[in-house]
């Protein structure tokens, strides 16, 4: 004997690009790269020109970094850094220019991203962010006196240095960015510039501009970029449209009930008439006279479908009537409210059918509910359900006489009414092949 349970399911509704608040970070696209190029200048915001020469000259620089970005707000980057700095005018006036050729700069820096958190906006096209780090840089000296004696001082010097930015992002397509900043560079030396003065320590600017270009898989959205807030607004509002959607399809099927039950009261008669021509069943085999190929059957005796007496056969179940029927019990899914049985159900059904004719099994057939609703409407809408599954079965050619359809409402719970789990579980339909 094989006995076993469906449940009723509706499927969620959502946005291809909508991520779930709360949700890991393997949701988003956390790693990212970018290029950049721009100006180095010994000029900064900070203190204006460099103590040792008052006068910068703008030289091209150009970089790149590795990003991984750890909350909405905050991510790590790996920077690279060459170029050139150069500025004349010295202090001293025995000397003229200089130029250092900034051999290599690399830094770890936290980066810091603001403005991506918005109750107004659904999406953030611009992102600013606030970088500050350490690094070690190497770089060579020259300087050119005010003769025109031009200085090497032949050999590279390494040093630290703080690097500390500021900037935006403009974000023109899925994970790619335009990356607009301007960063200051505190070199721990004083001799930079190749010239020592008072001690003060050597300084850079670096204004640049680049892209950022998000790693991993395209359906998923940049983290940096995200914005948290319109995920929860997302969420409430899929819930509120859910809710409205439930409340309207609850009063379009009310409005559908009074109109049936209209309709069945103008009508009684003739629905009456109809009702006993395809029900009356004067031998009693369970197959309607109408049906009925071999009318006047004795008493006890198992038809088929049309009526006839079948021969006895001894009942042997296979593992494959099982897979049968446990497929048929997974896909069945019935309309909300409703004894109507889905379109995507009927295959399964189908072969259940074929099965009970070739190999003359008995069915039955046993309707249960949750505890949500009047008595009365649970064991009419398990017993519907159950009809229902008999009906199609005898349609596609079963014999009715071996099916029985049994409604118990929500008399034999199976797990708890107090969760939604457990109530889930109740509302099912158990097949018992026999």
């Amino acid at each position: 004997m094989l006995s076993s349970g469906v449940f009723a399911q509706s499927n969620d509704l959502g946005s291809a690009d909508y991520v779930q608040p709360f949700s890991p970070s393997s949701s988003f696209r956390t790693w990212s790269v970018g290029v950049n190029g721009g100006l180095l200048n010994p000029y900064t915001f900070f203190s204006g020109h460099n103590s040792d020469y008052k006068n910068p000259n703008s030289k091209i620089g150009y970089g790149a970094f590795i990003k991984d970005q750890f909350t909405h707000g905050w991510g790590l980057q790996a920077n690279f850094l060459k170029g050139e700095v150069a500025g004349h005018g010295a202090a001293d006036p025995g000397l003229g220019s200089y130029q250092t050729d900034l051999r290599w700069a690399a830094d770890l820096a936290a980066n810091f991203t603001f403005a991506n958190i918005s109750w107004r906006n659904q999406q953030n096209v611009i992102q600013t962010y606030l970088t500050a780090g350490v690094g070690y840089m190497q770089y060579r000296p020259g300087f050119t006196l005010a003769n025109g004696t031009v200085i090497d001082i032949g050999h590279d010097i390494k040093s630290a240095y703080i690097p500390v930015g500021v900037g935006f992002k403009i974000q023109v397509a899925k994970g790619i960015n335009i990356d607009l900043g301007y960063q200051v560079n505190f070199v721990d030396a004083d001799n930079f510039d190749g010239y020592n003065l008072n001690g003060n320590n050597d300084k850079f600017g670096y204004a640049h501009a680049g892209l950022e270009f998000a790693l991993g898989g395209k359906s998923k959205p940049q983290m940096a970029a995200h914005n948290p807030v319109s995920s929860m607004r997302h969420e409430y509002l899929m819930t509120e449209q859910k809710l409205q959607s439930e409340v309207d399809a609850q009063k379009t099927q009310n409005d559908q009930l009074r109109s049936d039950l209209d309709a069945t009261k103008a009508s009684l008669a003739a629905t009456n008439a109809n009702l006993a021509k395809f029900t009356a069943d004067e031998d009693g085999d369970g197959v309607p006279d109408f049906f009925d190929k071999c009318p006047g059957t004795a008493a006890g005796t198992k038809v088929d479908g049309s009526g006839c007496p079948l021969a006895p056969a001894k009942v042997i179940i296979t593992e494959e009537d099982r897979r049968v029927v446990n497929e048929a019990i997974k896909n069945l899914e019935f309309d909300f409210g409703k004894a109507t049985i889905r379109a995507h159900s009927y295959p399964s059904l189908e072969r259940v059918a074929r099965l009970l004719t070739d190999k003359n099994f008995s069915l039955k057939l046993a309707g249960h509910t949750d505890n949500v609703g009047s008595n009365d409407a649970n064991l009419m809408l398990s017993k519907d359900r159950a009809e229902s599954v008999k009906s199609f079965l005898v349609s596609k050619g079963a014999n009715p006489s071996r099916i029985e359809a049994t409604g118990y409402g929500e008399t034999q719970p199976i797990a708890t009414n107090k969760t939604a789990k457990g109530r889930q579980m109740n509302r099912r339909v158990e097949f018992t092949l026999y």
